[in-house]
Protein backbone atom coordinates (compact mmCIF):
# COMPACT_ATOMS: atom_id res chain seq x y z
CA UNK A 1 0.00 0.00 0.00
CA UNK A 2 2.83 2.69 0.48
CA UNK A 3 4.01 1.90 -3.07
CA UNK A 4 1.34 2.82 -4.71
CA UNK A 5 0.40 5.97 -1.99
CA UNK A 6 4.73 6.77 -2.58
CA UNK A 7 4.01 6.45 -6.86
CA UNK A 8 0.75 8.44 -6.51
CA UNK A 9 2.62 11.26 -4.84
CA UNK A 10 5.73 11.06 -6.82
CA UNK A 11 3.10 11.17 -10.27
CA UNK A 12 0.97 14.26 -8.34
CA UNK A 13 3.96 15.91 -7.43
CA UNK A 14 5.98 15.74 -10.59
CA UNK A 15 4.16 18.63 -12.57
CA UNK A 16 5.01 20.91 -9.40
CA UNK A 17 8.26 20.04 -9.06
CA UNK A 18 9.62 20.13 -12.87
CA UNK A 19 10.46 23.99 -12.81
CA UNK A 20 12.19 23.55 -9.94
CA UNK A 21 14.37 20.74 -11.50
CA UNK A 22 14.53 22.61 -14.29
CA UNK A 23 15.97 25.92 -12.42
CA UNK A 24 18.63 23.68 -10.81
CA UNK A 25 20.30 22.51 -13.57
CA UNK A 26 20.15 26.10 -15.15
CA UNK A 27 21.98 26.77 -11.62
CA UNK A 28 24.51 24.07 -11.91
CA UNK A 29 25.28 24.62 -15.66
CA UNK A 30 25.52 28.40 -14.97
CA UNK A 31 28.21 27.57 -11.80
CA UNK A 32 30.14 25.34 -13.69
CA UNK A 33 30.69 27.65 -16.68
CA UNK A 34 31.71 30.40 -13.91
CA UNK A 35 33.93 28.16 -12.85
CA UNK A 36 35.48 27.49 -16.51
CA UNK A 37 35.83 31.05 -16.87
CA UNK A 38 37.05 32.20 -13.79
CA UNK A 39 39.62 29.02 -14.46
CA UNK A 40 40.28 30.80 -17.52
CA UNK A 41 41.03 34.42 -16.11
CA UNK A 42 38.51 35.95 -18.27
CA UNK A 43 36.77 38.86 -15.93
CA UNK A 44 33.92 39.34 -18.28
CA UNK A 45 32.96 36.32 -18.68
CA UNK A 46 32.98 35.90 -14.61
CA UNK A 47 30.46 38.80 -14.25
CA UNK A 48 28.08 38.04 -17.12
CA UNK A 49 27.86 34.05 -15.71
CA UNK A 50 28.00 35.54 -12.36
CA UNK A 51 24.75 37.83 -12.78
CA UNK A 52 22.83 34.83 -14.92
CA UNK A 53 23.71 32.39 -11.77
CA UNK A 54 21.71 34.75 -9.50
CA UNK A 55 18.91 35.12 -11.68
CA UNK A 56 18.94 30.97 -12.15
CA UNK A 57 19.00 31.15 -7.83
CA UNK A 58 16.03 33.56 -7.96
CA UNK A 59 13.65 31.57 -10.20
CA UNK A 60 14.72 28.36 -7.91
CA UNK A 61 13.28 30.61 -4.93
CA UNK A 62 10.69 31.79 -6.63
CA UNK A 63 9.54 28.41 -7.13
CA UNK A 64 10.14 27.26 -3.86
CA UNK A 65 7.62 30.18 -2.74
CA UNK A 66 5.28 29.71 -5.05
CA UNK A 67 4.89 25.87 -4.15
CA UNK A 68 4.76 27.06 -0.52
CA UNK A 69 2.37 29.43 -1.13
CA UNK A 70 0.02 27.02 -3.05
CA UNK A 71 0.60 24.71 -0.03
CA UNK A 72 -0.72 27.48 2.51
CA UNK A 73 -3.53 28.33 0.65
CA UNK A 74 -4.95 24.81 0.25
CA UNK A 75 -4.72 24.07 3.72
CA UNK A 76 -6.56 27.29 5.10
CA UNK A 77 -9.35 26.54 3.11
CA UNK A 78 -9.61 23.22 4.55
CA UNK A 79 -9.90 24.79 8.02
CA UNK A 80 -12.96 25.26 9.58
CA UNK A 81 -14.01 28.83 9.90
CA UNK A 82 -16.50 27.73 12.84
CA UNK A 83 -15.78 26.36 15.96
CA UNK A 84 -17.28 22.55 15.53
CA UNK A 85 -17.92 22.31 19.49
CA UNK A 86 -20.72 24.25 20.81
Amino acid sequence: MNARLRQLAGALLLPFLLPVQLASMLFHFRAGRLRAARASGDRGAISIELALAVIALMVIAGGVIFAIKALATDVTSKVPKTDPVP
